[in-house]
């Protein structure tokens, strides 16, 4: 992959938003950090992160890569904010820009939440979309970009499987597009019932015992119990002989095939256990690039809105 200089958005919220050379230039960027460089700041910056719904992996990662690039991080917690009183998305975050705060990550179960927050002259921040309902999920997308930029040195030519609860997916919902984009060949499987027609522009849905021999990469996705109306009948040991990654399937990939998994991991029902820190398995790789990316995203936000001394 060609290195680009890193592009300087205004927010990310969206990787319909990113072409392919601005994908380039933040995986290229989170390497370079990976690897040792650093950026120097010459002004403060005040960052908050407001995650509506839990995280581990992605909010952590967002706090370290805050503070590695020198940012100062602001606390919040929205069951004791204002947001328990009735105060809307906007208000919270009109009040922070107040405060002094210029970096926003934000995670919210409203699908899309930050087209009223974009180019509103009272918010003068840069933002960073962590996660939007079903909508999409950048950080982790570009995450999953670099691991598999690591792994084959690029994308043209593989095939990717997006195995699971597809229409819950942010993370499906972002990756499918890019992946399209960046020239790989990208399948789909797990129950009929949780697939969309929509998905079809992007790739090919298949039974997942027909994709585990081809490809190159088999993604997992986590049932989402949460966004299920009715999961009182769900049958764990089911799923997982049935659209699971079993150590069977797994048995039957290509040597050089890898697993991802965006977490937190379903044990057993997704993907065997046994699997999850298997030498074919990129789960811990992806959590550790997570920062790195965050970082890339962070510092091209900082400079498309000239913080930090940044041009």
């Amino acid at each position: 992959m060609i290195a680009e200089p890193l592009t300087c958005q205004p927010a990310l919220v969206s990787m319909r938003d990113l072409d392919v050379r601005t994908v380039e230039a933040l995986i290229h960027r989170a390497e370079e950090f990976k690897h040792g460089t650093e950026l120097e700041l010459t002004e403060p910056v005040y960052a908050a992160n407001l995650f509506f719904e839990n995280s581990t992996r992605t909010h952590t990662s967002f706090e370290i890569a805050e503070r590695r690039l020198g940012l100062s991080v602001v606390d919040f917690n929205p069951q004791a904010s204002s947001v328990s009183k009735g105060e809307t998305l906007y208000d919270t975050c009109l009040t922070l820009a107040a405060v002094g705060v210029r970096l926003l990550v934000i995670r919210h179960s409203q699908d899309a939440y930050y087209q009223e927050l974009l180019h509103q002259p009272a918010l003068p921040v840069a933002l960073i979309n962590a996660g939007d309902g079903s909508g999409e999920h950048p950080s982790q997308s570009l995450l999953d970009m670099m691991t598999i930029s690591e792994t084959f040195g690029g994308f043209a030519g593989l095939k990717v499987a997006i195995v699971g609860d597809l229409n819950h997916s942010r993370v499906a919902r972002s990756n499918m597009e890019v992946l399209q984009k960046l020239g790989a060949q990208v399948y789909f499987s797990g129950p009929e019932a949780w697939y969309d027609n929509q998905f079809d522009q992007f790739g090919q849905y298949l039974p997942i015992d027909e994709l585990v021999e081809q490809v190159d990469v088999m993604m997992m996705l986590r049932v989402q119990h949460e966004r299920h109306n009715d999961d009182s009948t769900f049958d764990q040991a089911a799923y997982h002989q049935q659209y699971g990654l079993t150590l069977a399937r797994a048995a039957r990939m290509k040597p050089e095939a890898i697993i991802m998994h965006p977490g937190p991991i379903n044990r057993g029902v997704e993907l065997a256990s046994d699997l999850v820190e298997s030498p074919r398995s990129k789960f811990v790789e992806q959590m550790r690039n997570g920062v790195f990316i965050r970082m890339a995203m962070i510092e091209s936000v900082l400079r498309g809105n000239r913080l930090g001394g940044l041009a």
